[in-house]
């Protein structure tokens, strides 16, 4: 957290600690990544630390514009773990 937005929550009330996330440790197994509906994009450019790897969501229907493009590090509420991405 920045100092801007520490100033923000001090300006409207509200402290640190009522701000921060409690679910933050553990959402870190249940990101797309390791979930079964998460393609991986096939690219020319190999994976890399700098670049994250982009995928397709496969839970619900395509729309018009066809799956969902998702990060590996994204995540939803519909996460199914997939246990052969462990």
């Amino acid at each position: 957290m920045n100092t801007k937005e520490k100033e923000d929550q001090k300006w409207i009330g509200l402290s640190t600690k009522e701000t921060e996330d409690q679910w933050k440790h553990r959402s870190t197994r249940m990101r797309c990544g390791s979930c079964m509906h998460f393609v991986s994009k096939v690219t020319e450019v190999p994976f890399s630390e700098e670049l994250p790897m982009l995928g397709r969501c496969r839970k619900h229907a395509p729309t018009l514009n066809g799956w969902p493009a998702v990060f590996e590090q994204d995540w939803c509420g519909d996460h199914k773990l997939d246990e052969n991405k462990l």
